[in-house]
């Protein structure tokens, strides 16, 4: 195994369609995912996938024991993956992610998942802070529209922003094409 780790976060059935909370981009980020996820498995990465599930039974979405919260079949573990389900917006938060990623020996974590303004946000901010080296697939990441103080944000602005705020000091941004064509070429 190597000393990289794919972080697969919270790409669950609520955010399609059909879904209670669906995300712009969600299909197109998906199969990026899928697809970061199969050159992980094939590089002999450790992937982790996780899963929210909300404390409350009334939540909007994410709600133990529905369907909603089930991984998505575009981005579903296989036998023997780690999944990993928590119960606040940082997957490190009392959660054992820092010490699996500690006991395989990582140095470097890449992120796909959703949604870029929260748990893409907090994970990608906390694994820096731990000290591992990270790349945020920009692409393989969905979010949805905000608003704040009467200011209504789309969801490409809402991405867009998180990401130029992640990749000024904290992680490596790329696209999913790029980081497949970097993979190839450290394969060889």
């Amino acid at each position: 195994m190597t000393k990289q780790a794919l972080i697969v976060v919270d790409i669950q059935n609520d955010y399609f369609a059909g879904g209670k909370w669906i995300l712009d981009g969600v299909d197109a980020a998906a199969d990026n995912a899928r697809n970061i996820i199969e050159s992980a498995r094939t590089n002999g990465d450790l992937v982790v996938h996780i899963r929210h599930e909300t404390l409350s039974k009334d939540a909007a979405f994410f709600v133990p024991d529905t369907d909603g919260a089930q991984l998505h079949p575009k981005a579903a573990n296989l036998p023997g993956e780690l999944v990993i389900v928590k119960h606040h917006m940082n997957p490190f938060r009392e959660t054992d992610l820092k010490k699996i990623l500690d006991a395989q020996g990582i140095e470097t974590v890449m992120v796909v998942g959703n949604m870029s303004h929260m748990c893409i946000d907090a994970v990608t901010r906390a694994a820096v802070d731990f000290g591992y080296s990270t790349t945020v697939i920009h692409d393989a990441c969905a979010t949805h529209a905000l608003e704040f103080n009467g200011v209504s944000v789309p969801a490409l602005q809402v991405h867009a922003a998180f990401m130029a705020a992640l990749s000024f000091g904290y992680a490596k941004v790329v696209s999913a094409a790029d980081f497949l064509n970097a993979e190839c070429q450290r394969a060889n």
